[in-house]
């Protein structure tokens, strides 16, 4: 099954932000996210959270073309599939914001790879049953929640170490539902990720 746009219930771009966030972000983060470039600073006061945001987007390239080849490969059950199709969906609104804020700080914004790249960087052709490309989301879930914490601090303007926050708590959400469908038990020790 290929995963396109109609499939996906997307009613358009997706913002990272939500109207209920936007009273703690700085004038040029929400100016930047917005769509309202005269707000934002000039690129070179930028250049460190463009490149945050470029590894950022590289990692939502990354899953997207993940959940298409679990899509592609004929063998996630239907409510699994159901379920892989609206997490890319998420992915896609990460990369849809992420392309925004890198355009609007003046940076140019990753290119996906080919999926042929994907597929060998991924290890496509070792997939063999539903569970293994469960496993292979939880491994990149878990590793973007992470990536998504580490760069916390190293953001320049703070509103985008909120955003980054509310991309991990996503990941994890994701994590844990895959988790759940593997039948694997949640972690028993506190503070999983980040770490």
């Amino acid at each position: 099954m290929t995963l396109n746009v109609s499939t996906l219930a997307n009613p358009g771009r997706r913002t990272a932000l939500r109207a209920g966030g936007l009273g703690v972000l700085s004038v040029a983060a929400i100016g930047v996210l917005a769509g309202a470039p005269g707000m934002a600073r000039a690129k070179d006061a930028h250049s460190g959270d463009i490149d945050i945001l470029n590894i950022a987007l590289g990692l939502e390239h990354e899953a997207i073309a993940a959940y298409q080849v679990g899509a592609q490969s004929g063998l996630l059950q239907k409510p699994v599939l159901a379920v892989a199709v609206q997490f890319q969906g998420h992915h896609k609104g990460h990369r849809d914001a992420l392309i925004g804020a890198i355009t609007k700080l003046g940076g140019t914004p990753v290119q996906p790879k080919s999926m042929n790249d994907y597929a060998m960087s991924l290890g496509a052709a070792s997939i063999k049953s539903q569970a293994d490309i469960l496993h292979l989301a939880q491994r990149l879930e878990r590793g973007a929640a992470n990536a998504y914490l580490g760069v916390i601090p190293s953001f320049q303007d703070r509103a985008f170490a909120q955003v980054s926050a509310r991309l991990a708590a996503d990941e994890v959400m994701h994590w844990t539902a895959l988790t759940g469908a593997l039948g694997e038990a949640l972690p028993t020790m506190p503070l999983t990720f980040g770490g």
